[in-house]
């Protein structure tokens, strides 16, 4: 079923305008830092206004080992020094989905760096979804009160001199947002490299005609635009990891979701390769966390926090 947003096609038109600006101008250039964890094939980025000290923090990664149950702060830690050495000052701290491959760290870098958290507005849509499947009962807030902003579609706002625009690009999952920051996006789950293809959408929530239509919004960007990705698992015939390409790389070379495949296609091809995944392997505890906003959950009597295994419901 979509769930595609009435003011679509003017966020689009904004966005794209907006893209094509920032092309004639240096100005509307970020200067894009990437942090590549290789434990959970995540990228984090810390995007800069070229004029300003002004940046935003894209998808932060909690270090997390799952047999023992710790949480360390090594990824993070490297994304503060870089911050602190270049005097920037953090506005954003951006998700653009309640990851279920990693755990946020948003709110330690929250804690050392200041900055909003913010998500896309149907985050609530998640916390419904999975706060019943958790049974996490009347203390856990389903209305994204954990964000200090949730995005509407089409939504502008600014990162020192730079405008940026939030775009509900749902499939993944029900609240996946895509950031168009200047000449570049990032995309979240939507898009891998040209030759990995598209996110699955077999999480709950998820839809592949949804995300078929999502993509096609994000592919009415001009071609120039940078893509900057989530993820890359690397391609087979690829040596490197990647995580940065082109609006008109994906729309030529996409191996899923290339010009000229149908809907239908897309669809099909979507479903039957998502037959043949199995779960991530920190689905369960991602999603605990990530729906709390990167938080923990709070501590019982005895003081420990826990996470919680649902059998045979997944």
């Amino acid at each position: 079923m979509r769930d595609l947003n009435p003011s679509s096609d003017a966020a689009v038109i904004g966005a794209t305008a907006m893209v094509n600006d920032a092309l004639r101008r240096a100005a509307g250039r970020p200067s894009v830092r990437a942090f590549f964890d290789e434990a959970t094939f995540t990228v984090t980025y810390v995007v800069r206004d070229p004029t300003s000290s002004a940046c935003a923090i894209i998808d932060t990664v909690l270090d997390y080992d799952p047999a023992s149950g710790r949480t360390s702060h090594g990824s993070a830690d490297t994304v503060i020094a870089y911050v602190r050495a270049e005097g920037l000052e953090v506005l954003w701290q951006l998700e653009t989905h309640a990851h279920a491959d990693h755990l946020s760290a948003a709110p330690y870098l929250q804690s050392a760096l200041s900055g909003r958290l913010a998500i896309g507005e149907n985050i609530v849509r998640v916390q419904e979804t999975f706060g019943n499947l958790f049974n996490t009962g009347p203390d856990f807030a389903r209305d994204g009160r954990q964000f200090d902003h949730l995005f509407k579609d089409g939504e502008r706002f600014t990162i020192g001199g730079l405008e940026a625009i939030a775009l509900h690009v749902p499939g993944h999952t029900p609240a996946c947002m895509a950031y168009v920051v200047g000449d570049a996006v990032f995309v979240g789950d939507t898009l891998f490299m040209p030759d990995y293809g598209t996110a699955r959408c077999d999480f709950p929530g998820g839809d592949a005609a949804t995300l078929y239509h999502s993509i096609q919004r994000l592919l009415e960007l001009p071609d120039e635009t940078r893509v900057f990705l989530c993820h890359d698992y690397k391609a087979p015939e690829r040596k490197a990891f990647a995580w940065e390409t082109t609006i008109g790389a994906q729309r030529r070379e996409n191996i899923h979701v290339h010009s000229g495949v149908s809907e239908a296609d897309f669809v099909a091809l979507r479903q039957a390769r998502d037959r043949t995944l199995g779960m991530p392997r920190l689905i369960l505890p991602s999603v605990q966390v990530n729906m709390r906003a990167g938080h923990l959950p709070e501590p019982e009597d005895n003081g420990v926090r826990y996470l919680k295994i649902p059998f045979n419901a997944v």
